[in-house]
């Protein structure tokens, strides 16, 4: 969590005043664990609905090619963890802008944009799916003669959904990372059991019977192919095809991206263990299960009646007395409308935290980024995607086959820019540090070159050229939407033209807001740790021992106190001091992004103070601290800062029977001085 308190002092130097509380946006840095629930949320989210839409697409052999993307999606995991280790703020934008140029990086926010606006409602009508699924069973188990039309009542529970989700992002809903946590637990635990059962049932029938590995393409799923009979004569092609029509399982990867600005430290080795978590889970959890399911139930009957509904279908075709079947059924329906709930929730969290990204570098206007007056929420934004996605909703008419076919339009031509960006920043940025590479490289004069990430580009780029050409309404509706959100940003960013010109010069600028508290005590309050640091700061530019102690920090059992004693009027002689302007905006950004980078929180303070050592020492004995870190100051030396700081813990402790003792260090580049007293 960030905040910036300033103290007001009283005209006598040695007693606060009033404090006055600067919030920016909250961040909570996660474990490992938590991150890749998060993820898992969403990419996850797709073992309800890959397979039958596969099925639907190139009939029984499905599950081959689900299981296929599944082991695709560790490759660009990989790809994404070294994207991570470049940029903290990550994500698609600003790896694409750095590799491809501006104009590239709006075309890839563009594509995953239309990724997020159809995450929504295929996740929510599949949510409505596996509902009216378990309604219509239990009416039939029990010869109630009545049954709901799925795709209309899924079709209402997804306008529901989203609506609730909308109202809850309106009024700033946190995405809860404890939630997702919960979430993917309960999934696990009904994933097992799925499994186990799934198996008894195996053994039971005692005979198993593996899917059809070669698809079986229809005039719908070839698309405009279909006038080019030259394909047929290439034997990868019918493959490609079928993978193309299984890639929209890979949604949600770039959630990954935008979560590793709040793993804790060490960040890319956190990093890497979430995404093991989502290799696994994934690979076990759609790309397993689907696989099941296909042995299990007959394809005619996952064509007639599971295709929306895959995993309540393995529930229901399990050996066991119908009571207990539809238990199961009930469970993994469950399970399959919270994480598809959840799923829509962090399309419009991801969504809107994508247009902010871009808001950024000044190439949104105002009227974007415009702050709701009581929950401070960008409401546009968050109004403009739930409008899009209920939009969807409507014209799909519940049908999750429609927009599976329109999904993987933006997933390939993200993963097509991003991936293309990572490799070419091998060679524009060969210089930078990356705490994790891609495997396979080969190293010629200063280079690494990428074997393996320009493999996994062209495989990337063979799916979407293919998919380009064989899926009609993924091509027309994501070129259309593509171009209608590049010209929006093209035409915002020349409205937003001098705005940018100053971003460009000055920098991102967090925003903050005040509030004001009472006491000392109350500002630190939250500290926790057992052993607390105060580090003082002035120059956004000189932040090295900030940083120093961050990357050493070796637990999440310190607290770290950032305090500026901003200078103010002699309050004697009411003249200011002479003392170097500092801006307090650029100053605490930079602090916030060093938190990002080294995956702990810090709490910045400000203090209004005509004697900053007294400020120092003040909030060091009030946070009960054990050492208080300084920068070398540029007016004094480093023995005239421990001697100001000495003399004004001395007066601090003056008359004090039980005189508390703290270490001051001094840090700069190379060289550090300390001092116990």
């Amino acid at each position: 969590m960030d905040k910036e308190n300033t103290i007001r002092m009283q005209n006598n130097p040695f007693k606060a005043k009033g404090i006055i509380v600067i919030t920016t946006a909250m961040l909570t840095f996660i474990t490992f664990w938590k991150a890749a629930a998060v993820v898992l949320c969403d990419f996850g989210s797709s073992a309800f609905y890959a397979g039958g839409i596969a099925m639907r697409a190139f009939g029984p052999a499905f599950p081959w090619y689900i299981l296929a993307v599944m082991l695709f999606s560790g490759l660009l995991l990989m790809m994404y963890i070294e994207a991570c280790s470049l940029f903290t703020r990550g994500g698609i934008f600003p790896v694409v802008n750095a590799g491809l140029g501006e104009n590239a990086a709006k075309a890839a926010t563009a594509a995953i944009l239309f990724d997020f606006v159809l995450t929504g409602p295929i996740s929510s009508i599949t949510a409505g799916q596996y509902l009216v699924g378990l309604i219509n069973s239990t009416l039939e188990i029990f010869k109630i003669h009545f049954t709901l039309a799925p795709n209309g009542f899924s079709m209402v529970f997804a306008l529901a959904v989203t609506l609730y989700f909308w109202y809850q992002n309106i009024k700033g809903i946190e995405d809860s990372s404890e939630k997702s946590e919960k979430i993917i637990r309960f999934s696990i635990v009904i994933c097992v059991v799925l499994f186990v059962w799934a198996i008894i049932t195996i053994l039971q029938r005692g005979t198993l019977t593996l899917p059809p590995f070669r698809p079986q393409l229809n005039k719908e799923s070839i698309g405009w192919a279909v006038n080019m009979p030259f394909l047929e004569k290439i034997g990868c092609i019918g493959v490609l095809m079928a993978l193309g029509h299984s890639v929209l399982a890979l949604s949600g990867l770039e959630t990954l991206a935008q979560v590793y600005r709040e793993i804790e430290y060490p960040k890319i080795k956190n990093l890497k263990k979430a995404a093991w978590i989502v290799f696994i889970f994934a690979f076990v959890f759609t790309g397993g299960l689907t696989f099941i399911a296909a042995i299990i139930i007959p394809p005619d009957l996952i064509a007639s009646r599971y295709s929306d509904n895959l995993l309540s279908g393995l529930a229901m075709q399990l050996w066991g007395p119908n009571v207990l079947k539809l238990i199961m059924q009930a469970a993994v329906v469950i399970a399959g409308v919270v994480m598809l709930s959840g799923a829509v929730n962090t399309s419009i969290i991801g969504a809107n935290g994508i247009m902010n990204r871009v808001a950024e570098d000044g190439i949104l206007t105002d009227w974007f980024r415009k702050i709701h007056k009581t929950h401070g929420t960008t409401y546009n934004i968050i109004n403009m995607i739930c409008l899009l996605q209920i939009a969807v909703i409507i014209l799909s008419r519940g049908d999750t086959y429609l927009i599976g076919e329109a999904y993987a339009f933006g997933v390939l031509w993200s993963f097509v820019l991003e991936m293309s960006s990572i490799v070419i920043l091998r060679f524009k940025n060969r210089e930078q540090k990356r705490e994790f590479m891609m495997p396979f490289n080969i190293k010629f004069d200063h280079y690494y070159i990428p074997i393996g990430g320009i493999l996994i580009t062209l495989a990337v780029i063979a799916l979407a050229l293919i998919n380009l050409i064989t899926k009609k309404t993924a091509t027309i509706a994501g070129i259309s939407f593509a171009v209608f959100i590049f010209l929006l940003f093209h035409i915002s960013e020349k409205l937003n033209a001098k705005k940018a010109n100053v971003i460009f010069e000055e920098g991102h600028r967090e925003k903050l807001n005040k509030t004001e508290v009472n006491n000392l005590d109350k500002a630190i309050e939250g500290l926790e740790g057992s052993k607390r640091l105060v580090v003082a700061v002035k120059d956004p530019d000189n932040l090295y021992h900030l940083e120093h102690i961050l990357q050493g920090i070796g637990s999440d059992d310190t607290d770290v106190i950032v305090l500026y004693a901003k200078p103010i009027d002699n309050w004697s002689v009411g003249k200011t001091t002479g003392s170097k302007k500092t801006d307090e905006n650029e100053l605490f950004t930079n602090i916030i992004l060093i938190a990002e980078k080294y995956g702990h929180p810090v709490l910045p303070l400000i203090i209004n103070s005509n004697e900053p050592s007294y400020a120092l020492t003040q909030v060091a004995q009030a946070a009960k601290a054990q050492e208080i870190i300084m920068g070398v100051s540029g007016t004094y030396g480093a023995n005239d800062q421990l001697e100001r700081l000495v003399m004004a813990w001395g007066a601090l402790n003056q008359g004090k029977e039980n005189k508390s003792s703290i270490t001051a260090r001094i840090l700069w580049e190379g060289r550090e001085v300390s001092y116990k007293f």
